[in-house]
C-alpha cells in the first residue's frame, strides 16, 4: 500500500513519523552503528592532517560518498552526531562548532 511522503507524492512510509529528532537519531544509530565509528575516524584523520576547524556536513558528505548506495537520512542528524562526538572527545571542541539547540 502506498503512503503519502513529505512532499505529498506517493511513496514509502516515513518510519519515524511522530518521533522527535533525537528519537529518530537514536533509531537511526541503532540501525547504523558503524556511522558513529566512521565519523570518529574521519575527525581523527582531519586532525592528523593538520585541520584546525571543519564542518560536520563535510564529514557527512565524505561518509556518504564512501558508501556504495549512500545512507538515506544521514544528514538529518549532523548536529546530534556532532554533540555526541564532542561529549566523547571534549578535546575536539575547538575543531567542531555547534550551535545552540532549538529542538528536543
Amino acid at each position: 500500500m502506498s503512503t503519502i511522503t513529505q512532499n505529498g507524492l506517493l511513496g514509502l512510509a516515513l518510519p519515524h513519523q511522530g518521533l522527535t529528532i533525537t528519537e529518530q537519531c537514536h533509531a537511526f544509530d541503532a540501525q547504523h552503528p558503524w556511522v558513529y565509528r566512521a565519523l570518529e575516524q574521519l575527525v581523527e584523520q582531519r586532525l592528523a592532517a593538520g585541520a584546525q576547524r571543519f564542518g560536520m556536513k563535510v564529514l557527512f558528505e565524505a561518509l556518504r560518498w564512501r558508501q556504495p548506495h549512500g545512507v538515506k537520512g544521514l544528514s538529518n542528524y549532523t548536529a546530534l552526531y556532532a554533540r555526541r562526538l564532542l561529549t566523547a572527545h571534549p578535546e575536539w571542541t575547538s575543531a567542531i562548532e555547534v550551535r545552540r539547540r532549538r529542538s528536543p
